[in-house]
This record gives structure tokens, C-alpha cells and sequence, in this order.
């Protein structure tokens, strides 16, 4: 029989990305499926297609068992994932999630909770192997082979970034110690997605998937890869907001349409850009970002730790001659960007965020991740390639502990769980780390005045200890591939050295005995008395920072 006289071959060809509602797609899921979710808080979070996930699954039981993957954490407090895991801890309903591996968690009260509740096995794997692991899985591989992690709560010896007890039981997301040649590795393994939703602004004839309007790329290309690899072909289902008649550029589809099987259109409600804001051009555009950030904005003791880092920043692209590319964490880091363009010196400081913005003003809080005008958007694994490979100059993150040799908890205490985060990978592979965060913790009353610190009453708990309670970052692994150390503080600045932490400045106004060692569990290392920290890190007006920079 020629070829145009045959009859059918096989099923009927549909063509890819079919437009339906979130029931009809979702519809597909299958109990016990394996379902990757893309999200860096709010950004980029498919809430439509999470909170229809859980609304079928309370309607018809299904589907049950589910175990859920994310390259970063799609929910904010009472925001998709943190929805879903309240309506579940509060039911103490063990049948719609069997497991969960998310790197951070401390977005999520509800997630947190649902954890130490035993209410389903749970792991944590830093932020950019989980992005990395996708890409791997995607090109058939068994998982992402890294240094990441070595000596630290997620090394196989010290926990393998298992969360709870169901965790340990299955170990179904392991970590396994490895040797390549004569080098130690780390092997991140975990069940490959059957199942993607992502999210994107738009959609056109062939369902080509667009994300113009969205504050992040994120690792939405890689998961829906990771879903189609075989052996075992998933189905990947994009939440977007609206759908397009035409073609799309091809320089700007994110997700090629043969790659989507269902696109569905989320009303605004549930596809906010950020956790504050529905919408903002800014978070998306390289306008420029201005200088009308007020200091009032900034809380003052934060503002000197911010500064001092900045201080080393312009100290080390002088060094340098050229623009210094830094990583800024959550929280005092974070300042580092508006008080840089503050000091007119962001030009010479670029400043990159683990979700993909290079430069721009970094928002805080439940907004973080996302940017005020940055130049260049890269997706959550290309970015944590220039993390892990030390392509960046230098990277400032929070703390929470720090150990006598160095090693730094940031987030984890007994009934915590906040996950490492980004965090290994980016002080894993930075040459030059300055960890910034107040010298106490808890209730305190502390000043800037005169030039100087003022403790009127100190935070009860101590965050220089003898040894950290999770460690994220292992001081004896930073010395070994020589990284630069500094440990900034209000009313102290430490270095890393192979001895120890040795103490370098304490601020004007500060005791030595009464304000700094004597809320150590430790004593630090004082081959010299220490200096004092500059006093206009403390005064109200600008440090002319762009002048220091121009006579290097």
C-alpha cells in the first residue's frame, strides 16, 4: 500500500501545549508521581497549578503520595506551598505528600512545620546543586557530582541533608561520598520528575513558553528537560497569564513549546511577580535603579556592618582595576546594594543575586530574589555555575553561628528548619567570603552615636560559639583551597587564619573584655591589639566611597 493510500498509524497527533483549565491538566498527575516545582519564593511560583494540585487531590483523593521537587522554595508565609503544607499539618493528613527535597524552607512556617512533625521524609540540598541536578538529570545523567557540601551537615558522615526521621528511614534523596582519581566528591541523587509545573508570562501559537514579565528565569528550562528525559517521558504543564495569537521571538522563548504539554492561564490573584507586588516593570527591566535610597530606610547598627563590607568590596576592585562581580545573601548582605549605589560606586561593584539578576538593587524580605533594574538576567544554574566555579570575585552572607575554627552555621537551630539554602555553594566556591551579621542575637538595645557603638543592653545568645550546631561552611575546607575570610560584625571584624579566627578592628566605643571576648564561648587570636573600626562607618553621611575608589 504506497504512503498516501495508507490507513492511520498509530494515535491521533495533538499538537503541543494544549490551552486548558488547571483541572483539566492537572488531571493527569498520577498517584505517587514525582513532581518538580519551580519557584524562588513568590517569584516564579506556579500557585495556580499548586493550589489545584492539593484542591483535586481534597475533592477526589487523588493524587495521593506525591513527592515533590524544587530548585528553590515556591511559597512565602500563606503562599502556595505554605498553603498547602498548613491545610495538611493542620488535617495531620499524611496522604497527598509522601516527601518533599527543598533547599530552603525559611519562607514557609507551615513547610517547617509539616518537617518536624514527621509528616513526610524531607531533605534539604544546597539551592544550586538542587538547579544543578536538574540540567544533569535532563543530559541522562545519575546526579550532580560536587565538592559542595564536603565536611559540612549535608556530607553523608554528618547527616546527608536529611531533615527528620522519616528521611533517615528511606534515604529517598541520598548523598554519597565519592572518589574521583585522588578527590573526594559528593553524589546528590534523587527519583527523576514525572511530573513539572512551571511558570511564564506567556504563551503563543505553538506554545512556545515567554517570561518577560517575570522578576527571575529561575531553572524553569531545565525542569521541564529533566521531565522529558527518558526513560521515562513526564508531562510538563506551564502556568502562565495570558496567551498570544502570534509567534513569539525565538531569542525570547524560555521553554520551546514541543518541550510543554498543557498551558494553563492563572488569574493575576495567583501569579504575582514577587511576594509584595502583582506586578512592577522595574523587577524585569534595566532602567536604572537611582540613588534616592534614603539611609533612614536602613536600620543603623545594620548599616555599619553593610558598610564595613563595602568598605573591603571597594578596597579589593581598586586591588583589582576592574569592576568586582559579588554575591549579596538575605538580609544585612543584602544592603550592600542600595548602599552601593547610595556611595555612587555600583558600577564598580556588580552586584548578583543566586536567583540570576546581575546588578540592579536587591530587594529584602519575602522579595528576595528579585531586583529593581538589573542589566542581565541569567537562569538559577548558569548563576550558580559562577558561584561554584569562583567566577565571581567575592560573596557577603549572613550568619547565624560561627565556630572557633571558623565554620558557619547560617540558619539552623534545634526546632529551626531553615535548610542551607544557596549558601554552601556560593561561600563553597567564592574566593573571597565576608560573612556579615550581628555580633548577638535576642533582645538588645544598641546605638550609633557620636562616631561609635553604644551598648546600653547586649542580645542574650551568644553567636560565637565553640562549635555551630549545623555547619554550611567548614573553615578547615576554606584554608585549604585558600579563601579569603572576614567576619564582620557591628563592634568587631575577624579573619580567617589556619590558627583560628583572629580579632582584627572593634568598634569606637566598644570594650574589649566586656563587649567582645567576654560574649565569646571562645577566645580569639590577638597576636596584636586590634584596631578601631573607622569612625565614619558610624556617622550619618556618606563615606565618599566613589572618591576613595578614583584615587586607588
Amino acid at each position: 500500500m504506497s504512503p498516501d493510500k495508507a490507513g492511520p498509524i498509530g494515535r491521533p497527533v495533538r499538537k503541543s501545549g494544549v490551552v486548558c483549565t488547571a483541572a483539566e491538566a492537572l488531571s493527569v498527575v498520577k498517584d505517587r508521581a514525582v513532581v518538580a516545582v519551580s519557584g524562588f519564593n513568590m517569584a516564579n511560583t506556579p500557585e495556580y497549578l499548586i493550589l489545584g494540585l492539593h484542591k483535586r487531590y481534597r475533592e477526589t483523593g487523588h493524587p495521593k503520595g506525591i513527592f515533590l521537587l524544587a530548585d528553590a522554595l515556591p511559597a512565602i508565609p500563606d503562599r502556595a506551598l505554605d498553603l498547602v503544607a498548613k491545610d495538611i499539618c493542620q488535617r495531620k493528613d499524611k496522604g497527598f505528600i509522601r516527601g518533599i527535597s527543598v533547599p530552603f524552607l525559611g519562607f514557609s512556617p507551615w513547610l517547617q512545620r509539616l518537617v518536624k512533625e514527621n509528616l513526610a521524609e524531607a531533605y534539604s540540598w544546597p539551592m544550586g546543586v538542587a538547579a544543578y541536578w536538574f540540567r544533569e538529570v535532563a543530559s541522562g545523567r545519575p546526579g550532580v557530582i560536587s565538592k559542595i557540601g564536603i565536611d559540612t551537615a549535608i556530607d553523608p558522615r554528618k547527616g546527608g541533608g536529611r531533615l527528620n526521621e522519616l528521611a533517615a528511614e528511606r534515604n529517598t534523596c541520598s548523598v554519597k561520598r565519592i572518589m574521583v582519581g585522588k578527590q573526594e566528591y559528593l553524589l546528590y541523587e534523587a527519583p527523576k520528575p514525572t511530573v513539572a509545573l512551571v511558570r511564564g508570562t506567556s504563551a503563543d501559537k505553538r506554545s512556545n513558553i515567554t517570561m518577560e514579565d517575570e522578576a527571575i528565569r529561575g531553572t524553569v528550562l531545565s525542569i521541564a528537560q529533566a521531565t522529558k528525559a527518558h526513560p521515562e517521558p513526564g508531562v510538563v504543564i506551564a502556568q502562565i497569564r495570558s496567551v498570544s495569537a502570534g509567534a513569539s521571538s525565538p531569542r525570547a522563548v524560555e521553554i520551546p513549546g514541543p518541550l510543554v504539554d498543557y498551558v494553563v492561564v492563572s488569574p493575576n490573584a495567583y501569579h504575582w511577580q514577587v511576594g509584595s507586588t502583582v506586578y512592577d516593570p522595574a523587577f524585569g527591566s534595566s532602567a536604572d535603579a537611582g540613588t534616592d535610597v534614603h539611609q533612614a530606610d536602613i536600620d543603623p547598627v545594620q548599616q555599619v556592618i553593610a558598610r564595613r563590607v563595602l568598605v573591603e568590596l571597594v578596597r579589593e576592585a581598586g586591588r583589582k582595576g576592574s569592576p568586582l562581580i559579588v554575591n549579596l545573601g538575605i538580609g544585612i548582605p543584602a544592603l550592600i546594594s542600595r548602599l552601593a549605589v547610595q556611595e555612587r560606586v555600583a558600577d564598580y561593584i556588580v552586584t548578583v543575586l543566586e536567583s540570576g539578576q546581575w546588578g540592579g538593587m536587591a530587594l529584602p524580605g519575602v522579595d528576595f530574589g528579585a531586583a529593581v533594574g538589573p542589566f542581565a538576567l541569567s537562569t538559577m544554574p548558569d548563576m550558580f555555575s559562577n558561584f561554584e566555579g569562583g567566577t565571581i570575585d567575592a560573596a557577603s552572607l549572613g550568619f547565624l553561628q560561627v565556630g572557633k575554627n571558623g565554620d558557619v552555621n547560617p540558619s539552623m537551630l534545634p526546632g529551626r528548619l531553615y535548610g542551607p539554602g544557596g549558601f554552601p555553594v556560593i561561600a563553597g566556591g567564592s574566593p573571597r567570603i565576608y560573612f556579615a551579621g550581628a555580633f548577638t542575637a535576642g533582645d538588645s538595645s544598641i546605638s550609633v552615636e557620636g562616631g561609635g557603638l553604644k551598648i546600653a543592653k547586649d542580645g542574650e545568645v551568644t553567636k560565637f560559639v565553640g562549635s555551630v550546631y549545623k555547619n554550611f561552611f567548614s573553615g578547615n575546607q576554606a584554608l585549604k583551597f585558600g579563601k579569603e575570610v572576614l567576619y564582620v560584625t557591628e563592634r568587631a571584624v575577624f579573619e580567617l587564619v589556619p590558627e583560628g579566627l583572629k580579632l582584627k578592628e572593634i568598634a569606637p566605643g566598644v570594650d574589649l573584655d566586656r563587649d567582645v571576648l567576654s560574649k565569646m564561648e571562645f577566645r580569639p587570636l590577638m597576636p596584636a591589639p586590634p584596631k578601631r573600626m573607622d569612625r565614619a562607618l558610624f556617622n550619618p553621611e556618606p563615606m565618599r566611597l566613589a572618591a576613595r575608589l578614583r584615587s586607588a
